[in-house]
């Protein structure tokens, strides 16, 4: 007998500035070295390929506010290309790994870069060895920190282009030399600031609703800035005479020249610290892609084993060496822009194609026409990419071919049975457990992580003491920070397990247990919910066993939940 699939409820919690914040942190980076390749790539004609660039960045951001809007419950590629075929979901998945693979490559190795250390290549991999040891345990504090980073990137951005109007009439401006087939594979060159919009796409499952309200209040002000930010600080860049170099850190170029060596260390060490975090970002989105799809078995489940801080092991160490491996073999970072393109173009491209063809939804003729638009010229770009790059269309095939070999692995996998003591237990969700509240009415949780004997004897006897014969028991299944969760999911064994044996020893002391299953990435926040919804009045759990350096890491379950618990709920803390 199979597994009992059980609907995931998450929170709608993640506010416009929260999902905005996280999506600088994506967009905001291209800054840092767009500018240097495009000015590479075409010297003084680069101010007209980064007006281009801004002005397709503005098209596909429009675009995506209408993919948030049109699907609220997961508007990434792989949500919501399972509309139409789940093969392609499947592979607009894959390809979004790939782009995951060469953020992370692009994005550290151009952090170091900016700190201008000897070894770029040698510090960057060390970096992200140290980033996936990290990501060990779980940390959960990352997106405050990259939110508070992205706000001092913006700052010092917009001051940098204030110190720039003055020189603004000695730019030397050019135009492209040659036709059309000259100059589109530079512009295709330059095409690197699109990812973000997957990004805040996979997040409109847990936006705040309304979710097209809430998305196009978090995709216009990042859009804004950083279109034109990105093209005036290109035009700015072709005021600097005899101006060479700066690949990599085209920023600290205009820092120096137009303020001074010390703003130019300071906006270096900024970016530095962003392009970072948009490393982190982008292995933890490797991490919970590959999660999303074994979970919906299309991955092997060995993919979605969670360590005991809830971190998927293996995702977590093919996200942590792909990009090293990556890195071993391209370190320029003008080839490296090459394979993060050819990645996210076609999950781009996938995505469009799909919602502007989908008539089963509703969607105004404009709207529909902008889709198509935006998916026809993203396909031209991948198509150019595919020809002129082969190095980027054998990277794009590999990643595909081993993904699809593994999700035949994953279909070729017996299907995972119940263990023996299942059957006597029957998980419901919160929703579930609010619909029965009138026949198991309780004023008690017990939030479990594993069977505690001690813990359960004394929830039994405050059941007993407050007059009632009938307990929650909550367990929480841990993930990496994913939005973008299948809707449906078959709870872990180990859930099924602890939630068994729990309610064995409730019904010992003569107490009927109510089994309540959930899944997320932050359990303390998770078990105050259920308690709120449920309205109960005491929750028991038992004191972390946890170290100080790792409740530092990932957050101490029993703060979080003590500080999210309402008011009128005692919280009950066993040793």
């Amino acid at each position: 007998m199979s597994l009992m699939i059980k609907r995931v409820e998450r929170p709608r919690e993640l506010k416009w500035y929260h999902a905005g914040a996280m999506l600088y942190g994506d967009w905001g980076t291209s800054k840092a070295y767009v500018l240097g390749i495009a000015f590479a790539l075409a010297g003084h004609a680069s101010w007209f390929f980064l007006g281009l660039m801004s002005l397709l960045m503005t098209l596909i951001g429009i675009c995506y506010m209408i993919v948030c809007r049109i699907y609220p419950d997961g508007g990434g590629v792989y949500s919501s290309v399972k509309h139409r075929s789940q093969t392609l979901a499947v592979i607009g998945a894959f390809l979004l790994i790939a782009d995951y693979v060469v953020t992370a490559s692009l994005s550290v190795l151009d952090a170091f870069h900016y700190f201008n250390v000897p070894y770029p290549e040698l510090a960057a991999v060390v970096a992200i060895l140290v980033i996936g040891a990290m990501n060990w345990v779980g940390p959960s504090k990352g997106g405050t920190v990259a939110a508070v980073i992205a706000v001092f990137a913006s700052v010092s951005a917009i001051i940098l282009f204030a110190f720039t109007v003055p020189s603004l009439s000695n730019v030397q401006l050019t135009m492209p030399v040659g036709g059309f087939t000259k100059n589109w594979p530079v512009f295709v060159g330059i095409v690197l600031a699109l990812s973000g919009v997957e990004a805040i796409a996979n997040m409109t499952g847990v936006m705040v609703e309304p979710v097209g309200k809430t998305s196009r209040r978090a995709i216009l002000p990042v859009l804004i800035e950083v279109a034109l930010l990105t093209f005036l600080l290109g035009v700015a860049m072709n005021a600097i005479s005899g101006l060479k170099g700066h690949t990599e850190d085209m920023l600290r170029a205009l820092g120096d020249h137009y303020i001074g060596a010390w703003f130019g260390g300071v906006i270096s060490i900024i970016f530095g610290f962003l392009l970072l975090s948009a490393g982190n970002t982008a292995i933890m989105g490797l991490v919970s892609i590959q999660f999303a799809l074994a979970k919906d078995r299309e991955l092997p489940p060995v993919f979605a084993k969670l360590n005991r801080f809830g971190m998927p092991m293996l995702a977590l160490i093919v996200a942590t060496l792909l990009p090293i491996v990556v890195l071993l073999v391209e370190k320029d970072i003008v080839h490296l822009a090459a394979l993060y393109a050819i990645g996210v173009v076609g999950a781009i491209t996938l995505n469009l194609t799909t919602s502007a063809t989908n008539f089963g939804i509703r969607l105004k003729l404009w709207e529909r026409l902008l889709l198509a638009a935006g998916a026809v010229i993203t396909l031209f770009i991948e198509v150019t990419i595919a020809i002129q790059k082969q190095n980027a269309l054998f990277f794009v095939l590999t990643i595909l071919g081993v993904g699809l070999i593994l999700r035949y692995a994953a279909k070729m996998i017996a299907p995972v049975t119940m263990p023996e003591l299942a059957p006597t237990v029957n998980l419901l969700t919160v929703a579930e457990a609010k619909e029965l509240s009138s026949l198991y009415k309780s004023t008690a949780l017990v939030a479990l992580r594993s069977v505690n004997p001690v813990l359960l004897e004394e929830a039994a006897l405050h059941v007993k003491a407050m007059g009632e014969n009938t307990v929650y028991l909550s367990y929480v299944e841990e993930t990496p920070p994913s939005p973008e969760l299948p809707t449906e999911i078959e709870p872990s064994l180990e859930s099924v397990e602890v939630l068994s044996k729990a309610q064995e020893e409730m019904e010992k002391y003569g107490i009927t247990a109510v089994p309540i299953w959930q899944i997320g990435e932050n359990p303390g926040r998770l078990i105050a919910r259920a308690a709120h919804d449920l309205k109960v009045k005491t929750v028991a759990i038992g004191s972390t066993k946890r170290s100080a350096l790792i409740n530092l890491l990932r957050g101490d379950v029993l703060r979080t939940l003590a500080h999210n618990l309402h008011k009128e709920c005692h919280l009950l803390i066993v040793g």
